[in-house]
């Protein structure tokens, strides 16, 4: 008995310990249902924690996947939302376009081309063509690049001028915008201080200066407005920065355009005096012009009048023309022919014209019926006609 119950007492405590070592030896002592007892619990305690690990693992797989699939479809409901969003802005930017109207845009950033503007969800691009010449003139002397450095953060008015959703094209131009609000402040005939921009072959593009001290509007100096003499290169003449001052003879509003001239501030030639070389009354200023004795029919033409003069009569309003005398100037005006109208009026039909070339100077006579304007007119039609 007492060993009995030493061998209960030591299945007690095995039972705690619960070592594979302590079981085998309790049942070496004579209890073999015991050691095959703790075999079965054994077993059916490893297959319930592997099923309870595989549950476990299993619900964690559904999870997962649940979660997966709801960042995915959250993902996918979020580039939904940001598509719908831009459509619905380049339909606005088409608005835009369409109707005209200035949009404040902020200025993102820039590259060799031109400004990012932001539009609400979208980015567009503003060419440095378009920017208003106030940019340019306020920083007289900056390169693009440098004063594009200064303009992101800032606010522009500028107008879409192409919103092209397909081809993923949203253009603006801060040169419709400032045309737009300026152009009603002109008219032809106005004087303005301006500044020379560019410059081509055919012209000079000049900045106006408005009452505001910035350069809003843009004109086109033909080259023949430049000077009254003939004029073979604008560069000649003109430099890029020079302040000249300009008067507008034309304003094409539909297409945006402004005609400038620097010459017509000028006092014509064609229109200056003669009395200075060849008095009215006939009479010879020693100190300007000895006279030949050459009657009106031996005098030879200077080389290219004849052909201007064979013109001029074919002309409505002209009847005869005809060479009255000739003298030399003791001075060379120019080796050029240069032709001068008379400012004193008509008598009795008869119109002065002045021929000059170097040294030589004829003095052509005119019976006709037209003022000094139609005169001048005349004149210009047929040296368009003459090579």
């Amino acid at each position: 008995m007492p060993l009995q119950t030493s061998a209960l007492a030591l299945g007690s405590a095995s039972s705690k310990l619960f070592t594979t070592s302590d079981s085998i030896a309790f049942c070496n002592n004579g209890n073999k249902s015991c050691l095959l007892n703790h075999i079965n619990f054994s077993r059916h305690s490893h297959k319930s924690h592997c099923k309870r690990r595989c549950s476990v693992y299993a619900s964690s797989r559904v999870s997962d996947t649940q979660h997966s699939g709801l960042v995915q479809d959250s993902a996918a409901s979020a580039e939904a939302l940001q598509d719908a969003r831009r459509s619905a802005d380049w339909k606005v930017a088409k608005a835009y376009s369409d109707s005209g109207l200035i949009y404040e845009g902020m200025v993102e950033g820039y590259n060799g081309g031109g400004l990012l503007i932001k539009f609400h969800s979208l980015v567009g691009f503003l060419p440095f063509p378009q920017l208003s010449p106030s940019h340019f003139c306020k920083e007289r002397g900056k390169g693009l690049q440098e004063i594009a450095k200064g303009l992101p953060g800032s606010l522009i008015s500028m107008k879409v001028i192409q919103a092209d959703e397909e081809n993923k094209k949203l253009i603006f131009s801060e040169k419709e915008a400032v045309w737009s609000k300026f152009s009603e402040q002109i008219s032809v005939g106005d004087v303005f201080e301006a500044r020379v921009g560019s410059m081509e072959d055919y012209g000079a593009f000049v900045h106006l200066r408005f009452p505001d001290g910035l350069y809003h509007l843009t004109g086109l100096v033909h080259v023949s407005e430049v000077s009254w003499d003939l004029v073979q290169d604008i560069r000649d003449i003109l430099t890029e920065g020079d302040d000249v001052r300009v008067k507008i003879i034309n304003i094409d509003r539909e297409k945006s355009r402004i005609t400038l001239s620097i010459k017509q501030l000028e006092e014509d030639p064609l229109l200056e005096t003669l009395d200075k070389v060849i008095p009215q009354d006939g009479s010879v200023d020693p100190d300007s012009l000895s006279t030949s004795t050459s009657t009106s029919n031996d005098i030879e033409p200077l080389p290219g009048l004849a052909s201007i003069l064979e013109e001029l009569v074919q002309e409505d309003g002209i009847d005869d023309v005809r060479i009255s005398r000739q003298g030399f100037e003791k001075r060379v005006v120019s080796q050029d022919l240069q032709l001068w109208l008379s400012n004193s009026p008509a008598i009795n039909r008869k119109f002065t014209l002045l021929a000059r070339a170097g040294r030589q100077v004829q003095e052509i006579q005119l019976t006709t019926t037209l003022d000094q304007e139609g005169i001048k007119k005349a004149l210009q039609h047929v040296l368009e006609r003459v090579p």
